[in-house]
């Protein structure tokens, strides 16, 4: 058996990722990021599908395994979870549930906790950035690439060995599932993308502790994950750059709460909000890339989430209310924004097309009543690791979700959490696992 694990792709991403040295400040920028996840999931509760979650978790006692998936769930809903550009996976929302739920079980914190997040976030971004482009139009990255996540972080938690982490990764690529036709109806079945990526994961892992074993070959294999779900697969890019920085510190952060490919286009008309003084907007043009058109062309939001997809009402929000928050996705905005959202013209255009994923970018040019133009143009968004929120910006984006989440002391939560780069203890989370 261990000829095939070693030749298989699985069994040289899990090598790879065990052979790669933590520094110093790759477990505090793990420990931000940690706080990102855990954050978001207090704040999903104050919700209507957080709540359906919560009655769903509450009806029977709460397994680790549904502990998970509830985490994952909840940490998706308010669209301000981290995002990984060139993997197009949101790994927070799969790995930080998943390695949560089994270390509380295994009474595990500090660094040994931020190790296994380290590592789960280079397994699912790893496998997101060899699925290829084709992929995503049909399959949420997320929900297909996260479960070898979860899977590598929960396995690294149980202390398994190359060989069953080998088999872990096998059993969680077999699970991969999530496709893009909620968009239509903006159902709730996002959020169940996230959650179950993180519960297949924690099962792949606790399953192969236990000696079940799972397909080495689940990558390259003639009936597997590329096979299967990918038409133009890059394998080479799984087990590339093994010496680069972890791909945990190459994630964005999302300060605001819409789909990532919106940011750019957001960014660049705060930019213009504050340029444009009393003069009428009469157009916008956002030109970007056509995965953003793809997922993000929505003339005329009908909902809540639609809204939080649309190039053209986030590109109104911005420019026309100088902020894009919580509020600006209710049925009063998309009402008082809709006719703006409607002269607002989107195109895919170069350098931005061909630039993706690599850099997600846009130029909005917003045409004033006096004949005049304002430009503004975003190669890296806010909250990319080019142009990075600092620390402090990270703490108030965490103390902004555990207020809206109902947290009463959310700077001890933020200290609790942030304590686990200097091997503090694992702390509960307020009104969910305290």
């Amino acid at each position: 058996m261990n000829a095939p694990l070693e030749l298989s792709l699985t069994g040289r991403l899990a090598a790879l990722i065990a052979a790669k040295p933590i520094g110093e400040t790759d477990y505090r920028t793990a420990a931000l990021f940690t706080l990102d996840a855990l954050a978001n999931a207090l704040a999903g509760r104050n919700t209507t599908p957080g709540g359906i979650l919560l009655d769903w978790a509450a009806a029977e006692p709460l397994t680790t395994g549904r502990e998970a998936l509830l985490l994952g769930g909840l940490t998706h809903i308010l669209e301000v979870d981290d995002l990984h550009r060139a993997s197009v996976v949101h790994p927070g929302c799969v790995v930080v549930p998943a390695a949560y739920a089994l270390a509380r079980r295994r009474n595990i914190g500090g660094r040994a906790f931020l190790a296994a997040i380290l590592r789960g976030f280079e397994a699912c971004c790893r496998v997101g950035m060899a699925v290829g482009p084709a992929h995503y139009r049909i399959w949420h990255n997320t929900a297909t690439c996260g479960p070898f996540g979860s899977a590598y972080a929960a396995g690294d938690l149980l202390g398994l060995d190359h060989a069953a982490m080998t088999h872990a990764l096998g059993n969680a690529g077999t699970q991969s599932s999530g496709l893009w036709q909620f968009l239509e109806t903006g159902a709730m079945s996002k959020h169940l993308h996230a959650g179950r990526a993180a519960e297949a994961g924690l099962l792949a892992a606790d399953l192969a502790a236990r000696g079940f074993s799972g397909p080495p070959k689940i990558l390259e294999g003639e009936k597997g994950f590329f096979r299967a779900t990918c038409a133009d697969p890059v394998p080479e890019r799984l087990l590339g750059e093994p010496d680069a920085p972890w791909q945990l510190v190459q994630t964005s952060i999302k300060p605001w709460p819409s789909c990532r490919h919106t940011h750019p286009t957001i960014d660049a008309g705060l930019k213009i909000a504050a340029q444009v003084g009393n003069r009428s907007v009469e157009r916008i043009e956002v030109q970007t890339y056509q995965a953003a058109l793809d997922v993000c062309d929505r003339i005329a939001p009908q909902s809540e989430y639609e809204a939080k997809f649309s190039l053209q009402h986030t590109a109104a929000a911005a420019i026309h209310d100088g902020k894009v928050d919580f509020a600006s996705f209710d049925a009063p905005a998309r009402a008082r924004l809709s006719e703006a959202a409607s002269r607002v013209v989107i195109a895919a255009e170069e350098p931005y097309r061909s630039s993706y994923p690599r850099a997600w970018g846009a130029r909005v040019t917003a045409r004033l009543g006096d004949g005049s133009s304002i430009v503004a143009e975003r190669t890296h968004a806010f909250g990319d690791p080019e142009n990075p929120l600092d620390d402090a910006a990270m703490r108030a984006k965490a103390r902004m979700l555990l207020e809206f989440g109902g947290v009463q002391k959310p700077d001890s939560f933020i200290d609790a959490v942030l304590a686990l780069a200097d091997d503090g203890p694992l702390p509960a989370l307020p009104g969910l696992t305290e």
